[in-house]
């Protein structure tokens, strides 16, 4: 069985939870072919792998949301769609049952100019129905300019021409789940879906909060990524989610519940039961360990905060933030900055490392994101015993209380952004080395019963399995351990 994985943002050029996880999926079956099509923004990204990629990886892609169109403009301003393809252009800006496969036929067989199309006359015509519908309070000329800053994006999605794959396994919905989506119907494949952070809801989270987008221009983008979500969630044989609360999300988005399932992530508790211990460098310190990318979603502004605070109060803590600063080099500066604004002692920033070399070394590790799905730097600290100090995001609040056991807290949560509550988390840690080592115990019990990395391969090689069956095609992996 051929298998496309289409991720947005990450595998194979950034470093983070979701590329690993795509990473070790692939080597778990190597006897199967994946092919890789990567959404990233513009061609800088162009082939800059962080990741040795797998034998079995066949083919990469690459799609660029923020590219030119490389088609004569003037050749095509003058062509119209026909009624159809206008209807259904109509049917997504008013986003009334959209009509995707007439568009998927439009954009692959008649291969448009994209700016042609958001320049001519349909577009124009399209909006400006849209325009007198809702929004005729604004300035008409800032709208339609808005409006083609929106589809942009999506018609550049819409005219990828995808590989040919027996099973397309989208790691997001969003453009990942279009192309998803519109490779299954063209080539006549299946479709599985794989959330670890909702998409949607991480991109409301982002739109809310941002300084670029205002007014009402914020639920126009909102809904464009709802519609897309429930594209996929509507094509898909299967959506997955890592917890429970997840996948309520998902169907509260359109996912029809019959098809949403529960798979936790896992990791290998065996590849932290060696790992090296306390350094003579670390006596009289306890070690704080941040496992991350640098970048604001992590927050990391909050967690320099909140460690400062506490160190004024114990001087013996120690803060090590694990991690590439590529990703986000101005916000990584401005870290580094308030670091030395503060005045700050003891705190050191690794860049990318093995986090075997470092986790049992730390007497806690800290996770103070906005926004998280299932963080596997919270199931490795577990591994290794380490207890966790995290926000209330994502599914956080169950790995450290349990969601799935009774084993009790494996650690400390406190409110995003809330530099007291972090603050007085560490220091009750800090100050206890007994509650650490209980918690650090209760951790690895609810990794090792709930999270490993085998027991989520099977969930996998289960699911590629039964949709290959569907499809009268021959599994032959069994997954690597």
């Amino acid at each position: 069985m051929r298998v496309c994985i289409i991720a947005e943002g990450c595998y194979p050029y950034v470093v983070g939870g979701v590329s690993s996880w795509i990473h070790n999926l692939i080597r778990s079956f190597p006897n199967q072919e994946f092919v890789i099509l990567s959404i990233v923004a513009d061609r800088s990204w162009r082939g800059k792998f962080v990741y040795e990629l797998p034998d079995n990886v066949t083919e990469v892609h690459e799609l660029y949301l923020e590219d030119s169109d490389w088609k004569k403009k003037k050749s095509w301003r003058k062509k119209r769609m026909n009624k159809k393809e206008y209807h259904a252009l109509q049917s997504l800006l008013l986003n009334r049952q959209v009509e995707w496969e007439v568009l998927f036929d439009f954009f692959q067989k008649k291969d448009p100019s994209i700016s042609g199309l958001l320049m001519g006359e349909d577009f124009l015509n399209a909006v400006t129905e849209y325009y007198n519908l809702y929004y005729s309070q604004i300035v008409f000329s800032d709208f339609l300019w808005t409006m083609r800053s929106i589809y942009l994006p999506l018609f550049l999605a819409l005219k990828m021409k995808t590989p040919k794959a027996d099973l397309y396994h989208c790691v997001s919905t969003g453009y990942a789940g279009v192309l998803g989506s519109m490779a299954k119907h063209m080539h006549k494949g299946q479709l599985l879906v794989s959330e670890h952070g909702i998409y949607t809801r991480e991109r409301e989270e982002e739109l809310i909060k941002s300084k670029w987008i205002q007014g009402i221009y914020k639920n126009i983008w909102i809904d464009q990524f709802r519609k897309m979500s429930k594209l996929a969630y509507t094509d898909a044989g299967l959506v997955t989610s890592l917890y429970v609360h997840a996948r309520e999300l998902q169907i509260e988005l359109g996912c029809p519940p019959e098809k949403a399932v529960i798979t936790p992530n896992g990791v290998s508790v065996q590849d932290f039961q060696d790992i090296p211990g306390k350094q003579e460098e670390d006596k009289g310190k306890i070690n704080i360990g941040a496992v991350l990318r640098i970048s604001p979603i992590k927050d990391v502004k909050t967690m320099l905060q909140a460690f400062g605070f506490a160190k004024e109060r114990e001087p013996s803590l120690r803060l090590w933030v694990m991690g590439p600063w590529e990703e986000d080099k101005a916000y990584a500066q401005e870290c580094f900055e308030l670091v030395d604004t503060m005045g700050l002692q003891d705190v050191i920033f690794t860049g990318k490392i093995n986090v075997k070399d470092y986790l049992g070394r730390m007497d806690m590790t800290l996770l103070t994101s906005i926004s998280e799905g299932q963080p596997l730097s919270i199931l490795e600290s577990f591994a290794a015993s380490v207890p966790v100090i995290a926000t209330d995001v994502g599914n956080c609040k169950g790995l450290v209380f349990g969601d799935r056991d009774d084993y009790g807290s494996a650690g400390i949560i406190t409110h995003i952004m809330n530099v007291e509550e972090i603050t007085k988390a560490i220091l009750t840690l800090a100050h206890d080395e007994a509650m650490r080592r209980q918690m650090g115990r209760i951790g690895f019990q609810r990794v090792e019963a709930n999270y490993q990395t085998r027991q989520m391969k099977k969930t996998y090689r289960d699911i590629y399995r039964g949709f290959s069956e569907q499809m009268g095609l021959v599994w032959e992996d069994e997954y690597m351990e």
